[in-house]
């Protein structure tokens, strides 16, 4: 029975040769690999978004709180998030409206605002999280030594700056 019910496979593109292939050649590989990551990461985006949705929230408001591990300011919560400051109000307010947050004045810069989460936006984050980690593909499709490996691996081409 399947876990997911409406989840669809992602399709797999598998580079390991097979007895009656032909090796994929280097350039195939990489072909192979730009093409997968895009599915990957549309993969994760689509999970989060469902997961969102199923906790009442938009995938913004989602991605919020799993950034607000500590208490940040505006500016500094879009920058995690990867999105205009302007933008973050909107959050904000739909996390207050919620009661999952509340905004205070910086310790730093009293003419900033920070936003704190709330006990009960605390208690959502986590399970928030836990829901993503029980379905995220790297969790249901590999085993802990499978997930080190990548793991390793991602921070390698990271520390490599794309070759740089």
């Amino acid at each position: 029975m399947d876990e997911h019910p409406g989840v669809m496979p992602a399709a797999v593109l598998d580079a390991e040769p097979v007895a009656h292939a032909e090796p994929l050649t280097d350039e195939q590989l990489n072909q192979q690999i730009s093409d997968t990551f895009p599915e990957l990461f549309k993969l994760f985006h689509e999970l989060g978004q469902r997961i969102a949705v199923e906790f009442g929230f938009n995938g913004s408001d989602a991605i919020a709180l799993m950034k607000l591990d500590a208490p940040l300011t505006m500016k500094e919560l879009g920058q995690r998030m990867g999105c205009d400051p302007s933008f973050i109000t909107t959050i904000a307010d739909s996390l207050e409206r919620h009661g999952l947050a509340r905004r205070e004045p910086s310790q730093r810069d009293r003419r900033s605002k920070n936003i704190v989460l709330t006990p009960e936006g605390e208690a959502v984050r986590d399970r928030l999280f836990r829901e993503l980690m029980t379905r995220a593909p790297w969790c249901t499709a590999l085993d802990t030594g499978e997930r080190r490996c990548l793991l390793g691996l991602m921070r390698k081409m990271i520390r490599s700056r794309g070759g740089r």
